[in-house]
Protein backbone atom coordinates (compact mmCIF):
# COMPACT_ATOMS: atom_id res chain seq x y z
CA UNK A 1 0.00 0.00 0.00
CA UNK A 2 2.54 2.55 0.98
CA UNK A 3 4.33 1.76 -2.87
CA UNK A 4 1.11 2.30 -4.21
CA UNK A 5 0.98 5.76 -2.73
CA UNK A 6 4.53 6.81 -3.45
CA UNK A 7 3.65 5.80 -7.43
CA UNK A 8 0.51 8.01 -7.02
CA UNK A 9 2.35 10.82 -5.67
CA UNK A 10 4.74 10.50 -7.69
CA UNK A 11 2.56 10.67 -10.48
CA UNK A 12 0.48 13.71 -9.86
CA UNK A 13 3.67 15.55 -9.17
CA UNK A 14 4.56 14.18 -12.70
CA UNK A 15 1.46 15.61 -14.28
CA UNK A 16 1.84 18.85 -12.75
CA UNK A 17 5.15 19.81 -13.83
CA UNK A 18 3.96 18.79 -17.50
CA UNK A 19 0.68 20.42 -17.08
CA UNK A 20 1.86 23.76 -15.12
CA UNK A 21 5.50 23.05 -16.59
CA UNK A 22 4.13 24.39 -20.18
CA UNK A 23 2.42 27.45 -18.68
CA UNK A 24 5.41 28.34 -16.36
CA UNK A 25 7.27 27.99 -19.75
CA UNK A 26 4.95 30.24 -21.84
CA UNK A 27 5.51 32.79 -19.02
CA UNK A 28 9.98 32.63 -19.23
CA UNK A 29 9.55 32.62 -23.06
CA UNK A 30 6.62 35.27 -23.08
CA UNK A 31 8.89 38.47 -23.72
CA UNK A 32 11.05 36.64 -25.84
CA UNK A 33 8.52 35.80 -28.09
CA UNK A 34 5.74 38.57 -28.27
CA UNK A 35 7.17 41.83 -29.03
CA UNK A 36 4.11 43.69 -29.60
CA UNK A 37 1.28 44.27 -26.84
CA UNK A 38 -1.09 42.67 -29.64
CA UNK A 39 1.26 39.33 -29.70
CA UNK A 40 1.37 39.36 -26.27
CA UNK A 41 -1.81 38.87 -25.52
CA UNK A 42 -1.88 35.95 -28.16
CA UNK A 43 0.73 34.17 -25.96
CA UNK A 44 -1.39 35.04 -22.78
CA UNK A 45 -4.52 33.53 -24.69
CA UNK A 46 -2.54 30.10 -25.11
CA UNK A 47 -2.54 29.59 -21.36
CA UNK A 48 -5.75 31.54 -20.50
CA UNK A 49 -8.42 28.38 -20.22
CA UNK A 50 -5.74 26.31 -18.80
CA UNK A 51 -3.42 27.50 -16.11
CA UNK A 52 -5.51 27.70 -13.14
CA UNK A 53 -7.18 24.43 -13.89
CA UNK A 54 -3.22 22.76 -14.10
CA UNK A 55 -2.34 24.09 -10.80
CA UNK A 56 -5.32 22.25 -9.34
CA UNK A 57 -2.89 19.21 -9.41
CA UNK A 58 -0.23 21.22 -7.22
CA UNK A 59 -2.80 21.71 -4.47
CA UNK A 60 -4.20 17.68 -5.13
CA UNK A 61 -0.43 16.56 -5.04
CA UNK A 62 0.10 18.61 -1.56
CA UNK A 63 -3.28 17.02 -0.35
CA UNK A 64 -2.27 13.33 -1.35
CA UNK A 65 1.46 13.96 0.52
CA UNK A 66 -0.25 15.15 3.26
CA UNK A 67 -2.49 12.39 3.83
CA UNK A 68 -0.17 9.69 2.44
CA UNK A 69 3.27 10.58 4.13
CA UNK A 70 2.21 13.49 6.89
CA UNK A 71 5.88 12.45 8.71
CA UNK A 72 7.48 14.04 5.40
CA UNK A 73 4.84 16.86 5.04
CA UNK A 74 5.58 17.79 8.69
CA UNK A 75 9.23 17.84 7.98
CA UNK A 76 10.15 19.46 4.31
CA UNK A 77 7.22 22.28 5.07
CA UNK A 78 9.64 23.09 8.46
CA UNK A 79 12.62 22.56 6.69
CA UNK A 80 11.79 24.39 3.61
CA UNK A 81 9.87 27.05 5.37
CA UNK A 82 11.69 30.00 3.37
CA UNK A 83 11.82 28.56 -0.06
CA UNK A 84 8.34 27.56 0.54
CA UNK A 85 6.77 30.92 0.95
CA UNK A 86 9.26 32.02 -1.84
CA UNK A 87 7.39 29.82 -4.06
CA UNK A 88 3.88 30.74 -2.81
CA UNK A 89 4.59 34.25 -3.55
CA UNK A 90 6.08 33.60 -6.99
CA UNK A 91 2.12 31.44 -7.86
CA UNK A 92 0.77 34.50 -6.40
CA UNK A 93 2.47 37.10 -8.77
CA UNK A 94 1.82 34.97 -11.82
CA UNK A 95 -1.73 34.86 -11.07
CA UNK A 96 -2.40 38.31 -10.27
CA UNK A 97 -0.07 39.82 -13.26
CA UNK A 98 -2.40 37.69 -15.39
CA UNK A 99 -5.40 39.14 -14.17
CA UNK A 100 -4.13 42.32 -13.31
CA UNK A 101 -2.58 43.64 -16.83
CA UNK A 102 -5.68 44.71 -18.45
CA UNK A 103 -7.22 46.42 -15.45
CA UNK A 104 -5.73 49.58 -16.14
CA UNK A 105 -5.55 50.67 -20.18
CA UNK A 106 -1.95 51.87 -19.49
CA UNK A 107 1.27 50.71 -21.71
CA UNK A 108 3.44 50.83 -18.94
CA UNK A 109 0.74 49.35 -16.38
CA UNK A 110 0.72 46.40 -19.21
CA UNK A 111 4.84 46.30 -19.07
CA UNK A 112 5.34 45.78 -15.83
CA UNK A 113 3.13 43.08 -15.12
CA UNK A 114 4.03 41.31 -18.37
CA UNK A 115 7.90 41.53 -16.61
CA UNK A 116 6.42 40.50 -13.20
CA UNK A 117 4.68 37.47 -15.31
CA UNK A 118 8.10 36.66 -17.00
CA UNK A 119 10.53 36.91 -14.04
CA UNK A 120 7.98 35.50 -11.63
CA UNK A 121 7.58 32.41 -13.96
CA UNK A 122 11.41 32.48 -14.66
CA UNK A 123 12.40 32.06 -10.57
CA UNK A 124 9.38 29.80 -9.79
CA UNK A 125 11.22 27.22 -12.15
CA UNK A 126 14.55 27.78 -11.09
CA UNK A 127 13.03 27.01 -7.36
CA UNK A 128 11.31 23.96 -8.67
CA UNK A 129 14.13 22.44 -10.37
CA UNK A 130 16.43 23.30 -7.20
CA UNK A 131 13.53 21.58 -4.59
CA UNK A 132 14.07 18.37 -6.81
CA UNK A 133 17.63 18.28 -6.08
CA UNK A 134 17.86 18.52 -2.36
CA UNK A 135 15.38 15.28 -2.67
CA UNK A 136 17.93 13.57 -4.48
CA UNK A 137 21.08 14.77 -2.99
CA UNK A 138 19.30 14.40 0.57
CA UNK A 139 18.87 16.95 3.56
CA UNK A 140 20.77 16.76 6.85
CA UNK A 141 17.82 14.58 8.57
CA UNK A 142 18.27 14.00 12.43
CA UNK A 143 16.99 10.92 14.21
CA UNK A 144 13.77 12.73 14.94
CA UNK A 145 12.90 13.51 11.23
CA UNK A 146 13.80 16.91 11.34
CA UNK A 147 16.30 19.50 9.44
CA UNK A 148 16.68 22.73 8.64
CA UNK A 149 19.11 24.42 5.96
CA UNK A 150 19.90 28.05 5.21
CA UNK A 151 19.40 29.26 1.85
CA UNK A 152 23.03 29.35 0.89
CA UNK A 153 26.22 28.26 2.59
CA UNK A 154 29.72 27.74 1.01
CA UNK A 155 27.90 26.20 -2.17
CA UNK A 156 29.68 22.83 -1.04
CA UNK A 157 27.87 19.50 -1.17
CA UNK A 158 27.74 18.16 1.96
CA UNK A 159 26.02 17.38 5.19
CA UNK A 160 26.43 20.96 6.26
CA UNK A 161 25.86 23.20 2.87
CA UNK A 162 22.59 25.07 2.09
CA UNK A 163 19.29 24.75 0.05
CA UNK A 164 21.47 26.29 -2.85
CA UNK A 165 24.72 24.54 -3.98
CA UNK A 166 26.47 23.35 -7.26
CA UNK A 167 24.57 20.60 -7.64
CA UNK A 168 20.62 22.35 -6.95
CA UNK A 169 21.66 25.29 -8.72
CA UNK A 170 22.54 22.82 -11.82
CA UNK A 171 19.06 21.55 -11.21
CA UNK A 172 17.75 24.82 -11.12
CA UNK A 173 18.96 25.71 -14.47
CA UNK A 174 18.31 22.33 -16.14
CA UNK A 175 14.77 22.72 -15.00
CA UNK A 176 14.75 26.28 -16.34
CA UNK A 177 16.31 25.34 -19.84
CA UNK A 178 13.54 22.14 -19.53
CA UNK A 179 10.67 24.31 -18.95
CA UNK A 180 11.75 26.88 -21.56
CA UNK A 181 11.72 24.45 -24.26
CA UNK A 182 8.28 23.00 -23.68
CA UNK A 183 6.88 26.54 -23.10
CA UNK A 184 8.36 27.70 -26.72
CA UNK A 185 7.18 24.29 -27.77
CA UNK A 186 3.18 25.02 -26.42
CA UNK A 187 3.37 28.53 -28.28
CA UNK A 188 4.74 26.70 -31.18
CA UNK A 189 1.73 24.69 -31.02
CA UNK A 190 -1.14 27.43 -30.32
CA UNK A 191 0.00 30.54 -31.80
CA UNK A 192 0.49 31.78 -35.44
CA UNK A 193 3.53 33.38 -37.03
CA UNK A 194 5.02 35.69 -36.30
CA UNK A 195 4.90 34.31 -32.89
CA UNK A 196 5.34 30.96 -34.10
CA UNK A 197 8.39 31.84 -35.79
CA UNK A 198 9.85 33.10 -33.26
CA UNK A 199 9.33 30.35 -30.22
CA UNK A 200 9.94 28.02 -33.00
CA UNK A 201 13.61 29.70 -33.36
CA UNK A 202 13.47 30.07 -29.51
CA UNK A 203 12.84 26.16 -28.78
CA UNK A 204 15.62 25.03 -31.33
CA UNK A 205 18.42 27.10 -29.47
CA UNK A 206 16.85 25.96 -25.98
CA UNK A 207 17.05 22.25 -27.25
CA UNK A 208 20.99 22.64 -26.95
CA UNK A 209 20.92 23.60 -23.86
CA UNK A 210 18.47 20.85 -22.37
CA UNK A 211 20.96 18.34 -23.83
CA UNK A 212 23.68 19.19 -22.54
CA UNK A 213 22.64 20.14 -18.84
CA UNK A 214 20.77 16.33 -19.08
CA UNK A 215 24.06 15.05 -19.60
CA UNK A 216 26.12 17.03 -16.91
CA UNK A 217 22.96 16.37 -14.75
CA UNK A 218 22.72 12.28 -14.50
CA UNK A 219 26.26 12.58 -14.27
CA UNK A 220 26.44 14.57 -11.16
CA UNK A 221 23.04 12.99 -9.93
CA UNK A 222 25.14 9.37 -9.88
CA UNK A 223 28.39 10.90 -8.39
CA UNK A 224 26.68 12.44 -5.44
CA UNK A 225 24.02 9.96 -4.35
CA UNK A 226 25.02 6.80 -3.90
CA UNK A 227 21.90 5.16 -3.57
CA UNK A 228 21.09 6.15 -7.09
CA UNK A 229 23.55 3.71 -8.17
CA UNK A 230 22.38 1.16 -6.06
CA UNK A 231 19.00 1.21 -7.12
CA UNK A 232 19.04 1.09 -10.60
CA UNK A 233 21.97 -1.80 -10.49
CA UNK A 234 19.64 -3.90 -8.50
CA UNK A 235 16.84 -3.12 -11.00
CA UNK A 236 18.27 -2.79 -14.41
CA UNK A 237 14.30 -2.50 -15.29
CA UNK A 238 14.14 1.14 -14.04
CA UNK A 239 16.50 2.20 -16.80
CA UNK A 240 13.05 2.23 -19.25
CA UNK A 241 12.72 5.88 -17.29
CA UNK A 242 16.12 7.81 -18.53
CA UNK A 243 15.31 6.13 -21.75
CA UNK A 244 11.93 7.61 -21.73
CA UNK A 245 13.69 10.88 -21.65
CA UNK A 246 16.15 10.80 -24.17
CA UNK A 247 13.02 9.26 -26.67
CA UNK A 248 11.65 12.44 -25.51
CA UNK A 249 14.83 15.13 -26.31
CA UNK A 250 15.55 12.75 -29.11
CA UNK A 251 11.99 13.08 -30.41
CA UNK A 252 11.53 17.20 -30.15
CA UNK A 253 14.68 17.13 -32.06
CA UNK A 254 13.39 14.89 -34.84
CA UNK A 255 9.71 16.64 -34.67
CA UNK A 256 11.06 20.08 -34.96
CA UNK A 257 13.15 19.09 -37.93
CA UNK A 258 9.42 17.25 -39.87
CA UNK A 259 7.78 20.42 -38.49
CA UNK A 260 5.19 18.48 -36.55
CA UNK A 261 3.86 20.79 -33.63
CA UNK A 262 1.77 18.47 -31.70
CA UNK A 263 4.63 15.27 -31.98
CA UNK A 264 7.46 17.49 -30.36
CA UNK A 265 5.04 19.03 -27.69
CA UNK A 266 4.30 15.65 -26.42
CA UNK A 267 7.96 14.55 -26.75
CA UNK A 268 8.95 17.28 -24.55
CA UNK A 269 6.15 15.99 -22.08
CA UNK A 270 7.74 12.42 -22.72
CA UNK A 271 10.78 13.86 -21.52
CA UNK A 272 9.95 15.56 -18.36
CA UNK A 273 8.08 12.28 -17.07
CA UNK A 274 11.23 10.40 -17.68
CA UNK A 275 13.08 12.62 -16.03
CA UNK A 276 11.12 12.88 -12.93
CA UNK A 277 10.07 9.41 -13.15
CA UNK A 278 13.86 8.34 -12.61
CA UNK A 279 14.35 10.61 -10.01
CA UNK A 280 11.63 8.83 -8.27
CA UNK A 281 12.49 5.55 -9.24
CA UNK A 282 16.15 6.45 -8.00
CA UNK A 283 15.38 7.57 -4.60
CA UNK A 284 12.84 4.74 -3.65
CA UNK A 285 12.24 3.71 -1.20
CA UNK A 286 13.05 7.08 0.01
CA UNK A 287 10.99 9.91 0.16
CA UNK A 288 13.58 12.34 1.65
CA UNK A 289 17.06 10.89 2.21
CA UNK A 290 19.20 11.72 4.81
CA UNK A 291 22.82 13.84 4.50
CA UNK A 292 24.00 12.79 7.67
CA UNK A 293 22.94 8.80 7.88
CA UNK A 294 21.41 7.36 5.57
CA UNK A 295 19.23 5.51 8.82
CA UNK A 296 17.86 8.50 9.42
CA UNK A 297 15.66 9.14 5.60
CA UNK A 298 12.21 9.35 5.48
CA UNK A 299 11.23 6.19 3.70
CA UNK A 300 7.55 4.93 2.31
CA UNK A 301 7.49 2.94 5.59
CA UNK A 302 8.72 5.37 8.36
CA UNK A 303 6.76 8.36 7.01
CA UNK A 304 3.74 6.89 5.73
CA UNK A 305 0.08 6.68 7.61
CA UNK A 306 -1.77 3.72 9.28
CA UNK A 307 -2.74 1.27 6.50
CA UNK A 308 -5.77 0.97 6.89
CA UNK A 309 -6.54 4.72 6.61
CA UNK A 310 -4.37 4.62 3.28
CA UNK A 311 -6.63 2.21 2.20
CA UNK A 312 -10.21 3.87 2.59
CA UNK A 313 -8.11 6.89 1.66
CA UNK A 314 -7.74 5.20 -1.67
CA UNK A 315 -11.63 4.79 -2.31
CA UNK A 316 -11.87 8.11 -2.02
CA UNK A 317 -9.05 9.42 -3.68
CA UNK A 318 -9.92 7.31 -6.70
CA UNK A 319 -13.43 9.53 -7.94
CA UNK A 320 -12.01 12.88 -6.95
CA UNK A 321 -9.08 12.24 -9.31
CA UNK A 322 -11.44 10.70 -11.98
CA UNK A 323 -13.15 13.87 -11.99
CA UNK A 324 -10.14 16.32 -12.76
CA UNK A 325 -9.15 14.24 -15.12
CA UNK A 326 -12.15 14.43 -17.10
CA UNK A 327 -12.10 17.87 -16.34
CA UNK A 328 -8.59 18.73 -17.91
CA UNK A 329 -9.50 16.27 -20.79
CA UNK A 330 -12.85 18.27 -21.50
CA UNK A 331 -11.24 21.88 -21.42
CA UNK A 332 -8.32 20.19 -23.61
CA UNK A 333 -10.66 19.28 -26.08
CA UNK A 334 -12.76 22.11 -26.40
CA UNK A 335 -9.63 24.58 -26.88
CA UNK A 336 -7.80 22.86 -28.80
CA UNK A 337 -5.96 24.25 -32.34
CA UNK A 338 -4.34 27.42 -32.32
CA UNK A 339 -5.54 30.95 -30.37
CA UNK A 340 -8.00 33.63 -32.76
CA UNK A 341 -5.55 35.92 -33.79
CA UNK A 342 -8.03 38.98 -33.47
CA UNK A 343 -8.02 41.14 -30.11
CA UNK A 344 -10.04 39.40 -27.58
CA UNK A 345 -9.29 38.68 -24.05
CA UNK A 346 -5.82 39.25 -22.01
Amino acid sequence: MESLWFCLVAAMIAIYVVLDGFDIGTGIVHLLVARADGERRTVLRTIGPVWDGNEVWLIAGGGTLFFAFPALYASSFSGFYLPLMIVLWLLLLRGVSIEFRTHVDSPLWRQLWDVVFAWSSLLLAVFYGTALGNVVRGVPLDASGFFFLPLWSDFRVSSHGGILDWYTIMTGVTALLALTLHGALWVRLKSSDPVRERADSLSRRAWWGVVIMTVVLAGASFAIQPHLRERFASAPWGFVFPVMALVGLLGIRWSQSAATELHAFLFSCAYLLGMLTSAAFGVYPYLLPASTDSQFGLTIHNAAADRYGLAIGLAWWLPGMILAAGYAVYIYRHFAGKVPSEEQGY
